[in-house]
């Protein structure tokens, strides 16, 4: 079905213009962020703690890398656009897919642009999470695409609604969404409705678009499966050493079915041709020379994460008790609490917070769309602050709250 047909079949007011949403187009963050208190405590981003990287094994690796006697040198050449085997077969060995679907990327972001450059044709209709990950309608905006934002709920995006568009004529090329740990809300799609989402995929010939930085940060509960989405020709999965390792290390890859393997790797080779030839040599040698290393630093990091996220939900309710509906996180970086009194201004309570000093993303510059409740939401990012900073925000949090109430 074109496009135009399609459209024609939505009301109106769910078929939504990118343009309005790109609020900050020099860069990721909420353009109304005020200049801060030098002071300030940032809960702001989904940055991994210091103490969680592994500096000093990335620093034998670097040296086991360079002083190769015979090879040393191989690292600083071209390489080969998919990427460096050693790197891709351990990635493909966790994913449970053939090396050839691997394809390294230079982070997660890049598996996205390169996701959409291979899929979405100028115009074409993408249906989204709503909340959203912001950056994503920035990547999508190069395809002048409309976007259906899709409603994200505790468990990961509404496959019912979907379902419920496809229903009344909705065709939209690829469906984008955050399966683990969603950002901003935290939640993480069931597998039942994983399964569901790949039915729908494969039923309707859309593309699903599973990006997924935040998988490997789960700190308690179930995991759900993967291997549905993995298993499926209509899948694309995203990943990124961002979280785990390093977000200066630019790494990651993606997961890419069989019959668009050609379509990514001539694309790429278009572009940057590859990823550092050296950074994937170091990242290689660390996760094979070493093959517990990586999930028993993540337990260590995810122990850390736990006490965080744990602490600052406590730490909210003891200095706003009874202002917030929080829902525990099983893993991620974020806090998605609900502000309950509709008398509350979120967006002065924005403004109250940065006076006394504490920053963090609202609600509202999150959705896609209509529909959404995410502007009575807080956003607040854990991974990089000290529990002792995360009370005095917390703190902060109330103090700008009780100037509302008088």
């Amino acid at each position: 079905m074109s496009l135009t047909t399609a459209s024609d079949t939505i009301a109106p007011n769910r078929v939504t213009s990118l343009v309005k949403h790109l609020t900050d187009p020099q860069g990721f963050g909420d353009a109304t962020l005020r200049k801060r208190r030098h002071d300030a405590i940032e809960l702001l981003g989904g940055i991994p703690d210091p103490s969680a990287l592994p500096t000093a094994e990335l620093i034998k690796s670097t040296r086991r890398v360079l002083g190769a006697p015979v090879s040393g040198t191989d690292s600083l050449q071209y390489s080969r656009t998919a990427g460096l085997d050693p790197l891709r077969q351990w990635i493909a060995a966790r994913e449970g897919v053939p090396v050839e679907r691997i394809l390294i990327t230079n982070g997660g972001f890049h598996g996205i642009s390169l996701s959409l450059a291979a899929i979405v044709d100028r115009g074409d209709l993408v249906a989204v999470d709503n909340p959203i990950f912001p950056l994503f309608l920035r990547g999508l905006e190069l395809s002048q695409g409309q976007v259906l934002p899709i409603a994200v709920h505790n468990d990961g995006l509404d496959v019912e609604a979907l379902s419920a568009e496809l229903a009344r004529g909705a065709r939209p090329v690829a469906v984008y969404t955050v399966p683990d740990f969603h950002n901003p809300s935290q939640g993480t799609l069931p597998t039942a409705a994983r399964t569901e989402l790949v039915r729908l995929a494969e039923h309707y010939g859309f593309t699903v678009l599973a990006d997924n930085p935040y998988r490997e940060l789960r700190f308690r509960g179930e995991e759900q499966s993967f291997d549905v989405f993995n298993q499926s020709s209509h899948v694309v999965h995203i990943n990124t050493f961002t979280k785990t390792l390093g977000p200066g290390l630019r790494l990651g890859w993606v997961v890419v079915p069989e019959h668009l393997v050609d379509a990514f790797v001539k694309l790429r080779s278009r572009q940057d041709s590859h990823s550092s030839t050296f950074v994937q040599s170091v990242v290689g040698d660390l996760l094979n020379a070493q093959p517990a290393f990586f999930d028993d630093n993540l337990a260590t990091a995810n122990a850390l994460y736990r006490r965080r996220a744990d602490l600052l939900a406590d730490s909210l309710e003891l200095h706003a008790p009874g202002e917030f509906q929080i829902s525990q996180p099983e893993g991620g970086f974020f806090l998605w609490p609900r502000l309950l009194d509709d008398k509350i201004d979120a967006e002065r309570l924005a403004h109250d917070a940065s006076d006394e000093g504490v920053e963090y993303q609202r609600g509202s510059f999150f959705t896609s769309g209509e529909g959404s409740d995410a502007d009575r939401h807080l956003r607040l990012a854990y991974g990089n602050v000290s529990e002792e900073l995360l009370d005095e925000a917390a703190a902060r949090i109330g103090r700008a709250l009780a100037r509302q109430r008088g």
